[in-house]
C-alpha cells in the first residue's frame, strides 16, 4: 500500500489569529490533508477544517519553548509526506514573512516532493488594520517597513536604525524583548513624540492594545504587562487613525496618561 502514496506538501498561511481570516484556498487545502503540522501562532480552531481522521501535530516555537527545532520540523514534514501523502504545513500569518517558509519548501523539494504555497494574510498588515491604523496614508506616510525585531543571531535587526531615520511607518514583529533598544534608536533621531501602538494577540479575543509615544511606550508596557506575541507600530499614522485619534490626543495633552484597552 505504501507504494501508492503520493507525497505532497502544501504550505498554508493561517493568517493573523482570527480564524475567519484564513483564506478560502487555505481552508480547501486543509480539507484535503492527511497530516497537519501547525505552529504556535496558528489558531487551533483552524484544525476543524481538516478531516477528523487527519493527524494533527503541534510543532510550535515560542521564545524559551521549542517543541521541535527547525531541522526537526523540516524532517517531520518530509517523513509524514512520504508516509501519509498529503501534508499541510500550517504557519501563522504569511509563511514567507519571517516564517521560514522558504527554508521548509527548499528542504522538502530536495527530496523531490511536490510543494504548493497558499499565501496568508500577514499579521504585519492585518493587525494594524484591525485597529484602524492605515500603514500608508496620503500626506502622512508614503511607505512602510516590516522588520523582524530579533534576527537569527538573537539581535535587533540593523534595519531598525535605518527605518528610524526615515519618514515611513515602521512595523516590528517579534520585537518586544528589544523594545528598550528600539526606543533608544528613535530617541537618537529626536522622535520622542512619535506615536506608537503595541498590539498584543491581535485580531483575537485576547487582544490588548497600548497607545503611547516613543518616550512613553515603555511605561505603557510595564504598567499593563503587555508582552509577546505583539506587533509594534511606529509612525504618524498611529496618531492619525480616526479610530484611535481621540486616545492619542488625550495622551499628548497629558504626558502621564497611559492608555491600554482590550478588544472592542
Amino acid at each position: 500500500m505504501k507504494n501508492n502514496i503520493e507525497p505532497q506538501v502544501t504550505l498554508v498561511g493561517a493568517g493573523p489569529g482570527d480564524p475567519d481570516l484564513l483564506t478560502i484556498k487555505g481552508a480547501k487545502a486543509l480539507a484535503e490533508a492527511n497530516v497537519v503540522l501547525y505552529d504556535a501562532l496558528a489558531n487551533e480552531e483552524l484544525l476543524s477544517f481538516a478531516p477528523k481522521k487527519a493527524l494533527k501535530i503541534f510543532v510550535g516555537k515560542r521564545k524559551g519553548c521549542h517543541a521541535y527545532s527547525q531541522d526537526e520540523i523540516n524532517q517531520l514534514i518530509v517523513d509524514n509526506a512520504l508516509t501519509y501523502g498529503n501534508v499541510v504545513r500550517l504557519k501563522g500569518g504569511d509563511p514567507f514573512i519571517f516564517g521560514r517558509g522558504s527554508e521548509e519548501i527548499e528542504f522538502v523539494e530536495s527530496f523531490g516532493i511536490p510543494t504548493f504555497v497558499v499565501p496568508g494574510i500577514s499579521s504585519s498588515i492585518a493587525v494594524p488594520a484591525s485597529q484602524g491604523i492605515s500603514l500608508t496614508k496620503r500626506g502622512v506616510s508614503e511607505s512602510f517597513w516590516v522588520i523582524t525585531g530579533t534576527t537569527s543571531s538573537r539581535k535587533l535587526s540593523t534595519d531598525v536604525a535605518l527605518a528610524a531615520k526615515s519618514t515611513a511607518t515602521v512595523v516590528i514583529l517579534m520585537g518586544m524583548s528589544k523594545l528598550d533598544e528600539i526606543v533608544a534608536l528613535f530617541q537618537n533621531e529626536f522622535k520622542g513624540e512619535m506615536p506608537v501602538a503595541i498590539i498584543q494577540n491581535g485580531t483575537t479575543p485576547e487582544e490588548k492594545v497600548g497607545i503611547g509615544t516613543i518616550d512613553t511606550i515603555q511605561e505603557t508596557v510595564a504598567l499593563n504587562k503587555l508582552s509577546s506575541p505583539a506587533i509594534i507600530v511606529i509612525g504618524e499614522v498611529v496618531g492619525d487613525s480616526k479610530k484611535r485619534a481621540g486616545f492619542y490626543k488625550e495622551l499628548k495633552s497629558n504626558h502621564n496618561t497611559v492608555l491600554v484597552y482590550g478588544k472592542e
